[in-house]
Order: C-alpha cells, then structure tokens, then sequence
C-alpha cells in the first residue's frame, strides 16, 4: 500500500512540475543560442556559441558552410563536453554556457576576404523543450596570408605529406594513397519522381562517413528545393577521428529529391568525406552538380514538377511507422508516450495480441472460487507489466541488434511446449486428471498444472514473459516506427518509453477482464465447474491457434473440429430432453447441436484439402451464377527468392521488362500475414491492380542467416513488411507497409505508389 501511495504522489509531483515548465515561455533561438565568429589567422576560424543558463547543445549537432567558392571548410576541432542522459537522443555529449571550436579553412585567394559563414547547431531546455535544427549565418573577415602560405595551402596536401615522408625516410614507398576522386568516384543521374541519385564508388582499403554528407543549392533560378535525402546504410566501426560512427564500404548511395517549378534551374553542391584504412582521414570534398529537373524529367518522359500542396505531400512520411519516426524525432516526451499507448491500445484486438486475453482469463479462472477482485487486479497486473517490460527489453536489443528475438521463439519445439501448457492448464480445469492415471502420474501433473496456474506472482510473471516472446511476434507500424528510431542512433530510452507505454496500452483490456473476470466469476457451487470448463476449452483453443504456425492446415481443421464436437457433446447435443426441461437446457441443447453440425463440416473440408476454418468447403465445387464478388479465392503467384541475389536478379529482370516490383515478407508463424494472404493478396481488384507487377516473396519463417542478411538489408525487424520497387529498380522507400490492412486500405495504397 505504501509503494502505491509513493508511486501516485511521484506521479502528481512530475505532473506539477511539468505544469510549472510548462508556464515558462521559452527563448527564441536566436537568444538561447548567440553564435559569433571571429578569425584566429588566415587559415583558422573561432566559433562560438553563448548559452543561457538552463539551455545547452549537443555536441554532435555542429555543422558549417559558406557561399564563397574560393574557400572550403574542413572538419571543425570541438572541445569535450559533458554526458547527459537526454530525453530525446539518450546518453549524448553536450555544451552548456560557451563553447569556442576551431575550424579550418582552406583558401583559393593570399588577400584579405569576407566570408558568409552559416553555422549550424541545435539544442534543448532544461523546462522540456527541444528545438529543431538552427541556422544562422555570419561575415568572418580572413586576412591576408603570406605567399608562401598561400602556396602550401594550394598544394595537394595528399602528395606534400607524400613527399615529406619520403624526405625523412619515415613513408613506405610501396603506400601510396589515392587521389580522393580515385578513392571515392562519384557518378549522378536523375531518376524517376524528380529524384537525383548521387553514387559513389568507394575504391578497397577505403571508406566514406555516412554522417558527413550535404547537399546544399546554389546560384537557384525559380522556386527549387531539396527534400530529406535518404542515404545508404553502412556499418558501425570504431573510428581514431570520430569514435564509434557509422562508415561505408565498396558503394555508398544518396537519394535526393528535388522539388521545383517550371524552369526552375541551380546548383547542387554535395559534400562528403571519408578515410583510408592505412590511416589517412581526407578533407571534406565537395562536388557541384547542374540542376534542371523540369527539362531532365521532360526527357524521360517524367510528369510535371509539383508545388504548393503537392509538395507539402512530398515533404511528410508517407507512411504509419515513417510518422511514428517522425513523433519521436520531435514530438514532447509526453505527446509520444501518449500516443504510443492509444496504439497499444488499438493493437491489443489484433490477432497477434488477442490471445492473450483468454490466457489471463484462464489465469483468473484458475483460481475458482479464491479469487477475490483485489487477487484478481493484481495477478492482472502482474501479467500486464511483465509483458509490457518484456515486449520493452526485446524491442530496445531489436533495434540495436536488427535481431527480431521474438522470432527465434518461433521454433516448433518451444511452440510445441508452450501449447502442451495450455493444454495442461485445460485439464486441471476440466478435473480429467482423475480419470485412470497413476497416482505419480496424477501427482506430477496436478503440482506443475498448479504451479503455472498463475497462484503465485512469480508464476504469473513467467506467462507473462512467455506470452510476450511467443505469443505476438508480428511487427506492426508503431513497433516499426520505434525501432527504426532507435536503429537510426536515436535514443533507446525514449524509444523503449514508447515501446513500454505501447505495451501497457494493449495490457488496458487484459487489465478490465482479468479484473473483471475476478468480480464477476461465482465463489461456489456447480456453476463454477461450468465456467472453468469454457475456460478450459479457450485454453485449448490458444494451445491450437498456436500449433496453426507448425501444424499442416488439414491437421489444424481436424483440431478444431473436435474441439467443437467434444464439447457438444458435452452440452447434451445428442442427448433428449425431458418434457420437464426449462428454457436453459434447450438453449445450449442448440447451441450444442449448432457446434456438432459446424465440427462435422469441418472434418469433411479437412478431408477434401481446405485449410480455413471460415470457408470450410471452398474447394467443394457447386455449379452457380457469377454473383459479381470481388474476391478471387486464390493468392497472388508469387514467385519465391531467399537471398539478396534473388532478389537483386529478379529486380534486374522486371527492369528490364519495364515492370514494377513487390516484394512480400512471409512467415508461417505470423498471423497477419496470414490474415494479408486469405483476405488482402486473394482480392480481385488487388490482384487486377498488381497484374503488371512482379510479385516476390521471402519466406523467413527459418529466420535463418540467409533470411537475416535480406532483412538486415534493408532495415526491416520482421514480417509483414511489404516493400514496392518502381520500373528502375529503386526502392519507394516511402510507400513500405508494415502491419495490417484491409484490402480496401490496401488497394488504395497500391494506386498512391504506382501512379
């Protein structure tokens, strides 16, 4: 009682003071972060930055560029900060009060010049406010540099550091570093949907910063500009300049969208350093490329450029999870905790989390008549607390790893196990363990069935977590959205505070029936016996849902088909009824008879082939009328690949062909793809719609290595996930889904990626 009183008065604690932040009108950022540079010589820029109190910046965040085509800027030199454990980013180096860095120029001219220097930061408040990314730009005076200077600094500093080498007897004449046009060969063409797509070949022995690309216009005629670009990924390596950050090898890939009018023309700078492995770091490179995406997408026989509404379109994520990414990029801590626990909430009636209610249910059902309303809160919560940490923990190594772990509990011993618990949970329900047992077979089954029964806390927890790693392991557009933030050097504590306040959202419902079902359950008397018994038969309804993802279709069909003719029987399907029978016993008598008769409809599909359970005899011919339906019946023809070289060479092929690409990410273990394949890929509008489009499918249900390394890929945690490829072989990274949908949803989805 205690711990609950000081969790409730923290709660009203943190709630008042966020009140009291919340009355505070935070600075602009021109005042919160004043930025000033001078010049230390001709060759050196000082820039600082001066805080108020209660506002800091992060370290990682600094940037810089100019206008003047005679200088470029190398990498700056900053000062160490210190750690905190932010809300948006997690543990991150930050600057409070001042900070002076150095940065480096390089200069075209010896004689004194003004530059236009925009430096770029961003940071927070201490009351709860994170600001967006800042800009602002200032003249810097460089003076005049001695010839000589002037001289070296024109050199190509790669073959000085050569040359002194060799002078001193120190370089090994056999290492020789490439020039970086050689070492990092860039091509650009313009692709479709008014995107540039830069390329880099990156020579053996090299590597490019994944963080140190910009793109930036200059010298612009008409309304043009740049949307978010999306880079390649690369690997985390442990860099001597910058610490652990993310590099890329052999290629690397930028894709930039361009957002214009008519006529509109500029120039492209794209920005960009990297390393070679023997040691030597380049200074930044920039390259300038022409733009006229209007002429060059009249060429291809693009469509018009867009502007006003359209482009506001083109500048937001398209989809659920690329929103769910965006809310937690710079969304208020409380909105995004909020707003992950509504979806939880949603997604606890999805059939990858439903079943979860009759096992809490069972829990409760299994205490009979001990069972009080306060004993029945608290097992709920228990149970709703060790799922939502678990779901928490797996989601945060998720995200980290790119490992789905809820996946390798998929594998059909341990589903196998965990549906012979339920199945000993029935028994202990239905009291069959009386029936023709030993006494040590009796006894053994009696103590474990009554040890995972939930009559203990720990019993309970451990349910828990086991429903959490095995019962859901379908991936859905809030889960994505977080754990692609967190995957994208985001902050594993908010991320895993969204997954955690998810979970709890989906735990509301097992909370108001596991509480309910306390209250509501009879203390004594025959009718307790009635209740545990539907219980039981629930029980073994989850025990078969989970065999579904092992078990042949037709085995499943016979399951089901006896768990509604066992307990038919048992309602008194075949029995009489006395002429003194009442308005009950008829009652069930019917539904008794109603459940024979489906059961045995049932076992006749099994035994002519059908596998669901709702359209028992759907392939038992009948000769009828066309009825205008529009489901097919029948999924789509997909075509199967394992590897990233299938998939690479069936792309290449549809290419060639002009043809689109769809590629579906399977497993027999997932529910909704399932639910995707019997009411989404079956519809016959969907399948008229894709009739010119390559559909590819990569079953993952091994979740082998092979099957790791195609996810991994392309940044996808698990199934469903449908990603969509256009005539070029590009990815449309905006238009992937992830989740559920309906075939309408569907439909319109597919109109909004082909157009």
């Amino acid at each position: 009682m205690n711990l609950r009183f000081t969790g409730l008065a923290l709660l009203v604690l943190s709630l008042l003071a966020g009140i009291s932040h919340a009355t505070e009108e935070p600075l602009p950022p021109d005042q919160a972060f004043k930025f000033s540079a001078v010049a230390k010589d001709g060759d050196t820029i000082i820039g600082t930055w001066t805080l108020p109190d209660g506002y800091y910046l992060y370290h990682d965040k600094f940037n810089f560029s100019t206008t003047s085509s005679d200088v470029q800027l190398g990498s700056p030199i900053i000062p160490k900060g210190k750690i905190k454990d932010d809300p948006l980013f997690g543990k991150v180096e930050t600057h409070r009060h001042q900070v002076s860095l150095e940065l480096p120029v390089t200069r075209g001219t010896q004689g004194e010049t003004t530059i236009a220097l925009t430096a770029g930061s961003q940071g927070c408040a201490d009351l709860g406010i994170c600001y967006p990314p800042y800009r602002t730009t200032v003249n810097v005076v460089l003076p005049a540099v001695a010839a000589a200077s002037s001289a070296a600094t024109q050199a190509d500093p790669l073959k000085a550091l050569n040359q002194l080498g060799n002078s001193l007897g120190l370089q090994d004449t056999e290492q020789e570093f490439l020039d970086p046009d050689q070492a990092f060969v860039l091509s650009t063409e313009f692709g479709a949907d008014y995107v540039l797509v830069a390329r880099w070949k990156i020579a053996d022995g090299y590597y490019m910063y994944r963080d140190k690309f910009r793109f930036r216009l200059k010298d612009a005629s008409g309304d043009i500009k740049l949307g978010q670009a999306d880079i390649s990924r690369g690997k985390i390596k442990d860099d001597e300049y910058f610490g652990k950050i993310e590099v890329l090898y052999k290629n690397a890939e930028a894709r930039i969208p361009v957002i214009a009018t008519a006529g509109a023309t500029a120039q492209l700078e794209l920005s960009y350093q990297g390393c070679a492995d023997a040691g030597l770091c380049y200074p930044p490179q920039y390259k300038t490329v022409a733009l006229n995406p209007t002429a060059t997408s009249a060429a291809t026989g693009q469509p018009p450029a867009t502007t006003g509404s359209a482009q506001a379109e083109l500048d937001q994520p398209f989809t659920e999870q690329d929103k769910m990414v965006a809310l937690l990029k710079g969304g208020n801590t409380w909105t995004i905790v909020g707003i992950f626990f509504l979806a939880g909430l949603a997604l606890a009636f999805t059939p990858c989390v439903f079943p979860m209610i009759p096992i809490l249910s069972g829990i409760i059902a299994g205490q009979g008549e001990k069972i009080t309303t306060g004993k029945a809160f608290t097992l709920s919560l228990v149970y709703v607390l060790s799922v939502a940490v678990t779901y928490t923990a797996v989601g945060v190594i998720a995200g980290k790893s790119g490992a789905n772990l809820t996946a390798a509990f998929q594998d059909p011993w341990i589903l196998s196990g965990f549906a012979a618990v339920f199945v000993m949970l029935s028994l202990s329900m239905f009291g069959f363990y009386d029936l023709q047992m030993p006494n040590f077979v009796q006894s053994r089954l009696t103590q474990y069935s009554n040890k995972q029964e939930g009559g203990t806390i720990i019993g309970v927890a451990i349910m828990g977590l086991l429903s959490a790693l095995i019962v859901g392991p379908c991936v859905a557009a809030p889960l994505a959205g977080a754990l692609i933030f967190i995957a994208n050097q985001g902050s594993a504590v908010l991320g895993g505070m969204a997954l955690f306040s998810m979970s709890m959202g989906m735990g509301v419902p097992l909370l108001i029936i596991g509480t309910g079902g306390g209250k509501l359950l009879p203390k004594a008397g025959p009718w307790m016996d009635a209740v545990k018994g539907v219980f039981g038969v629930t029980l073994l309804g989850v025990a078969v849902w989970m065999l579904e993802r092992i078990l042949p279709g037709e085995i499943i069909m016979v399951l089901w088909a006896a768990l509604l003719i066992v307990p038919a029987i048992y309602l008194g399907a075949l029995e009489p009824l006395r002429k003194e029978s009442g308005g009950w016993p008829h009652f069930w008598k019917g539904v008794g008879i109603m459940m024979l008769l489906y059961g045995i409809i049932l076992m006749l599909g099994a035994t002519t082939g059908n596998t669901d359970p709702l359209q028992p005899l759907k392939k038992i011919s009948f000769s009828s009328a066309s009825t205008g339906t529009t489901t097919a019946g029948h999924s789509l023809p997909f075509k199967t690949i394992k590897s990233i070289e299938d998939l690479n060479r069936e792309v290449a092929s549809a290419s060639s062909q002009g043809k689109t690409v769809m590629l579906d990410f399977y497993a027999d273990w997932c529910i909704s793809c399932k639910e995707f394949d019997k009411y989404v890929f079956s519809n016959a509008e969907v399948q008229s719609r894709l009739a010119d489009t390559v559909v590819l499918q990569s079953d993952v249900t091994a979740n082998d290595e092979i099957d790791k390394a195609l996810m991994k890929n392309f940044g996808i945690i698990g199934p469903p996930t449908i990603l969509f490829f256009d005539k070029g072989g590009q990815e449309l990274k905006r238009y992937r889904v992830v989740g559920e949908m309906n075939a309408k949803q569907f439909l319109d989805h597919l109109n909004a990626t082909f157009k």
